[in-house]
């Protein structure tokens, strides 16, 4: 008695994570507003990242191995640079509290 022949199993391929095309502003916070375009056949290739509601755009060099999330990336780390020691107002709280203070100690 002849021993049975094994079919092969099917390989089943995962699909691939797709990376995110479409983020958000950091200027204007709008989500999915910025797309990025990479140029490659140009004399220089560059890639452009670029918000459809506030008109801000920001344009670095690229090469074949360039994709939309590293465009948004350089960006965001820019803007951070750009923005290294600014210090944000602050909304003065304590301050509303110590003109009540003055009020009732100068009115008893």
């Amino acid at each position: 008695m002849g021993k049975r022949k094994s079919r092969p199993s099917k390989l089943t391929a995962k699909p691939k994570k797709q990376l995110e095309t479409d983020f958000t502003c950091p200027f204007c916070s709008h989500p999915g507003s910025v797309q990025c375009d990479i140029f490659l056949k140009e004399r220089r290739p560059f890639a452009v990242a670029s918000c459809s509601i506030c008109t801000e755009s920001y344009a670095t060099k690229a090469h074949a191995l360039t994709e939309p999330i590293d465009v948004y990336s350089e960006w965001i780390d820019s803007c951070r640079e750009a923005n290294k020691g600014v210090v944000a107002p602050r909304p003065d709280l304590d301050g509303e509290a110590k003109r009540r203070r003055k009020t009732q100690d100068d009115g008893s």
